[in-house]
């Protein structure tokens, strides 16, 4: 009995000196703990959060339909034979609020998804005479079109017309023609510059074919 006391004594003894051996190991891991993730939290105050970042990125990176804007994309020379652009037409499917948009000043026409740039295209208007202007206003695509035409009161005719006043009295279409349907290249050489039609507006050959293929009937116009 006198042994086994002495045996649980000894025990005892060496349990309370092993504790007080691991009780300075404890906290020093704990203050290593507090330590390191103070450090974790200074450096993620330097650094910006995911969401910063891609809020960062959407500010200073356009989207796709404005980049267009950029004058690049438009082929200079102009060439009236071929697209104003050197970058595809947009696929109208994937824009649902298309509209357009005829700048008189500019002698442009722009092709819109809402406020979005989707193409933009070398353009003549009414020229600058009272009997030849093109009417400002807002108007709609109409369902007449055709692939030629010729007027003999104006002997002028053209390719790819769309109608969107009057039913066929004020149109989109290619640079116009003569009576063989041969270009008229003195007046294919202003697109872009400024106004040599009599209210009709003047595309380029594969932007006119381009524009009587796919512009729907009823898009609306809005000439400025």
């Amino acid at each position: 009995m006198k042994e086994q006391k002495s045996l649980a004594a000894f025990i005892l003894i060496n349990l309370v000196m092993l504790t007080l051996a691991i009780i300075p190991v404890i906290a020093d891991y704990s203050s290593f703990q507090v330590l390191l993730k103070s450090e974790q939290l200074a450096q993620q105050a330097q650094q910006p959060t995911h969401q910063a970042a891609v809020k960062h990125r959407s500010v200073t990176t356009a989207p796709k339909s404005r980049r267009i804007r950029d004058s690049r994309f438009m082929r200079q020379p102009m060439n009236w034979r071929l697209s104003s652009q050197v970058t595809p037409y947009p696929d109208l499917k994937q824009y649902p609020q298309l509209w357009i948009k005829v700048s008189l000043a500019k002698q442009r026409v722009y092709l819109m998804n809402q406020q979005h740039l989707l193409y933009e295209m070398y353009a003549s208007t009414g020229a600058d005479r009272p009997a030849m202007q093109t009417p400002r206003g807002t108007y709609y695509i109409q369902h007449e079109r055709g692939t030629f035409f010729y007027s003999p009161r104006e002997k002028e005719g053209a390719y790819y017309w769309v109608s969107w006043l009057n039913h066929g009295e004020y149109l989109f279409h290619s640079t116009p023609t003569d009576l063989q349907g041969h270009y008229l290249e003195s007046i294919a050489q202003q697109l872009g510059r400024k106004g040599t039609s009599y209210g009709c507006i003047h595309l380029t050959v594969a932007d006119a074919k381009w524009f009587y293929q796919n512009i729907p009937y009823r898009t609306k116009v809005v000439i400025q």
